[in-house]
C-alpha cells in the first residue's frame, strides 16, 4: 500500500545544488526505525557470514591498479556474497593459505551485489520504496533506471581501508555515462570513522576515459573508452575537497562522474552503510558485455519504475 506521507520530491534548490556539485546529501531520508531495521539486517548478514568453504576473496577499489576479479567476484551479480578486508587476512605464503586474524564478523569489507533483488529488507527500501521512487524521478537524470550492485559496506574498525579518489561510471559504465550511486548511512559517518570526501563539481570537468571490465583471458582489467582523452588533472591534489559527514538515515546521490573517496578507518567504531546504483536502461544508452558486472536470464537488472 502507497503511503501518501511517504513521498520525498526534490526541492529546487536540491535540484540546483545535485546540477552544481554533483552529490546531494539529504539528511533523516530514513527515519530511526527504518534506519535500524537496515542495520540489524546488515548486522545480521555479517553475523551469519561462514569462513567454511569461502575462497578468502578480498576487495579493494583501485581505479588504476590491482583490483579483485576472480570467479566469486565476478559471479556475484544476482547472489548475497562477502567479500573480505585485505588486513582481515594473514599473508598466504607457498604452505599456508591466508586465514583469518580477525573474527569473521569483523572482516567483511561488503556484502553483495544483488541485496535490493533478494533480501526483503532491502529490497524494501529499494526496489518498493516510493520515497527511492520518487527521488530519481524528480531527480530527472534518468527516464528509465534499472538498479544494480546493491551492497552493505562495512568499514571495520582499525582495518577498513582507504577507498581511493574515483568516479563510479568507470566501474558502472554505459554509453553515454549514465550511473548513479544512492548511498545510505546505517551508522553515523564522521572523519575519524571514514566518512566520504567530495570534490565538488568535478563532475562537469572529468571524463570517463577508462573503464573496469572483465578481461579477455579471466579477471578483471581496466581498458581505455575510445575517443575520450584522460583528465590531466590529479584530482587530489585539487583545492576544494569537501568532507560529509552525515547522520544515520541520511542518504547521499552521487553523480556517476563525481569524484569521491574515503579515508581509512582507525576509530574503534564501525562505519556501516547500504548503497545501491541506477543506469539508465532506456533507448541510446548500452550497457555492455565487456562490463564486470553482467545481468542474467533469471536476474536482469529491475526497472525502479
Amino acid at each position: 500500500m502507497t503511503n501518501p506521507l511517504s513521498s520525498h520530491q526534490l526541492t529546487e534548490a536540491q535540484k540546483q545544488q545535485w546540477e552544481q556539485d554533483g552529490y546531494l546529501v539529504i539528511p533523516s531520508f530514513f527515519d530511526g526505525e527504518e534506519t535500524k531495521e537496515m542495520l540489524d539486517e546488515a548486522k545480521r548478514l555479517c553475523d551469519e557470514f561462514e569462513v567454511d568453504g569461502h575462497p578468502m576473496t578480498t576487495f579493494k577499489t583501485a581505479a588504476d591498479g590491482e583490483h579483485v576479479g576472480d570467479e566469486y567476484f565476478l559471479t556475484s551479480g544476482d547472489k548475497i556474497r562477502y567479500f573480505l578486508e585485505p588486513t582481515s587476512l594473514s599473508p598466504a605464503t607457498s604452505t599456508q593459505p591466508a586465514k583469518l586474524i580477525v573474527p569473521p564478523a569483523q572482516s567483511i569489507n561488503k556484502i553483495g551485489h544483488a541485496l535490493a533483488m533478494l533480501n526483503p529488507v532491502f529490497r524494501k527500501h529499494t526496489l518498493e520504496s516510493d520515497r527511492i521512487r520518487d527521488v530519481a524521478k524528480s531527480l530527472g537524470a534518468q527516464e528509465s533506471p534499472r538498479v544494480l550492485q546493491s551492497m552493505i559496506i562495512c568499514k571495520q574498525p582499525r582495518i577498513g581501508g582507504v577507498v581511493p579518489c574515483h568516479n563510479d561510471s568507470t566501474f558502472l559504465y554505459t554509453d553515454p555515462p549514465s550511473a548513479i550511486g544512492a548511498w545510505i548511512a546505517l551508522e553515523e559517518c564522521t572523519p575519524e570513522n571514514g566518512c566520504l570526501s567530495f570534490l565538488p563539481g568535478s563532475h562537469r570537468l572529468s571524463r570517463t576515459a577508462n573503464r573496469f571490465i572483465r578481461a579477455p583471458d579471466g579477471g578483471t582489467t581496466f581498458m581505455d573508452v575510445p575517443g575520450v582523452e584522460p583528465n590531466e588533472e590529479n584530482w587530489d591534489d585539487m583545492e576544494g575537497w569537501r568532507k560529509a559527514p552525515c547522520s544515520p538515515g541520511t542518504l547521499v546521490l552521487i553523480h556517476g562522474s563525481v569524484m569521491h573517496k574515503s579515508p581509512p578507518n582507525p576509530s574503534d567504531k564501525t562505519r556501516i552503510i547500504y548503497t545501491f546504483h541506477m543506469i539508465e536502461g532506456g533507448k541510446g544508452v548500452k550497457y555492455d558485455e565487456k562490463n564486470w558486472l553482467q545481468p542474467t536470464k533469471e536476474m536482469p537488472f529491475p526497472a525502479l519504475f
